[in-house]
């Protein structure tokens, strides 16, 4: 539930009270009826607040430093700082000030100003903008205002959003849909360039520009869509943080592979490259192949540097992988599906494997049939 901007000014001034409440509550199921017990006695009729910060906090760790103040909503979307870092380096080289039109608790703003931008946040709601000016005080230049992000209240270079994702409990995957809509959000601010930042799965095959789709040790976080002028001479991106470092890869990298035969491995790509469409630029560069054409698993005789995969094995017909998994005495089991209709959990319990050994399987489609192709568990190398 959204606070009022009552209850973040009451939040702000009782920061120690919130850090000791939040050394005694599990925030669980179990512990929910204790939790509310507390945090009443605690803090009155203000406990409920206090407890929804305590949550946003836990789940933004990662995002944001855990002494912000947010709610469970901007929590949620906030963007992971490794993955803005990347966007404010990108805009900081076409502009001087960013202005962040949808900037909630503003999660974004160290990022810039690590990289000398300017930073102006705005917001229409009030607690949001409330949140946002405090946890950026430390911020040398940053201000903070209350503004609707589809009216015009700056001369920055660069206007950047985060339209909400989801309506009614679902993913937004068409633009002009989002809140607010990409469209307006184009007509609101036209000639500046725009960095809207979308989730994963949004359709960007009638954008103009980049679609720079972004992923955190493996799971994809969002997907930006940049103006034109931003994209920098390539139309698909996808960056990839990782312990080791950042991996960057685009459409402008050379795709000339083809489909064979399994080779040694058989390779899941990260989440970012198959939603950017960039499978065939990832196996050019790290001479993989293709099982086929239409399908974004990958084969090859060695893994890619600091990725995972699994040591191939056999092809079977997929009616026919329960009986080669009892060959091979598998035990637990590791299901990957593209491309076949399959539930992993409806088929692990259908095989009933009872083996000793850990194996994956990967279930796909090659040409026109569905088959399963039969690996060792899953294996990892180091940069």
């Amino acid at each position: 539930m959204p606070f009022t901007p009552a209850e973040v000014h009451f939040l702000d001034r009782h920061r120690e009270e919130v850090a000791a409440l939040a050394a005694t509550v599990g925030l669980t199921k179990a512990t929910a009826l204790s939790d509310a017990a507390c945090a009443r006695a605690a803090l009155g009729e203000h406990g409920r607040a206090a407890l929804e910060l305590i949550q946003a906090r836990r789940a933004g760790a990662g995002k944001f430093p855990d002494t912000w103040l947010a709610d469970h909503d901007a929590a949620q979307q906030a963007t992971p700082a490794p993955v803005a870092r990347q966007r404010a380096r990108r805009l900081a080289r076409h502009a001087a000030m960013v202005h962040d039109v949808t900037c909630s608790i503003g999660t974004e703003g160290h990022a810039y100003q690590e990289e000398g931008l300017a930073y102006l946040g705005s917001d229409v709601d009030a607690a949001r903008t409330r949140m946002a000016a405090r946890n950026l005080a430390g911020v040398p230049g940053a201000l903070i205002l209350r503004a609707d992000a589809l009216v015009p209240t700056s001369a920055a270079e660069v206007i950047v959003a985060d339209p909400a994702r989801r309506a009614g409990g679902r993913r937004i995957s068409d633009p002009a849909r989002l809140l607010p809509p990409l469209p307006a959000l184009l007509e609101a601010h036209a000639g500046r360039h725009l960095a809207v930042k979308c989730a994963p799965g949004i359709d960007y095959s009638g954008w103009a520009g980049l679609a720079s789709v972004s992923s955190v040790a493996g799971a994809v976080k969002e997907t930006c869509l940049y103006s034109p002028g931003l994209a920098e001479g390539v139309r698909r991106e996808a960056v990839m943080v990782t312990p080791q470092g950042v991996d960057r890869l685009t459409d402008a990298m050379p795709e000339d592979v083809g489909a064979d035969l399994p080779g040694r491995y058989i390779v899941d790509p990260d989440g970012a490259v198959v939603r950017a469409g960039l499978v065939r630029q990832y196996a050019a560069r790290e001479g993989l192949w293709m099982l086929d054409e239409r399908i974004a698993y990958l084969t090859g005789d060695r893994l890619p540097e600091g990725r995972s995969g699994f040591a191939y094995l056999e092809t079977v017909p997929l009616k026919r992988a329960q009986e080669a998994l009892k060959r091979h005495d598998a035990g637990t089991v590791e299901i990957l599906a593209r491309g076949v209709e399959v539930d992993p959990d409806a088929l692990r319990k259908k095989w009933k494997l009872k083996g000793r050994n850990p194996m994956t399987v990967v279930c796909t489609r090659i040409g026109r049939q569905g088959v399963a192709l039969i690996c060792g568990p899953r294996i990892s190398t180091d940069k």
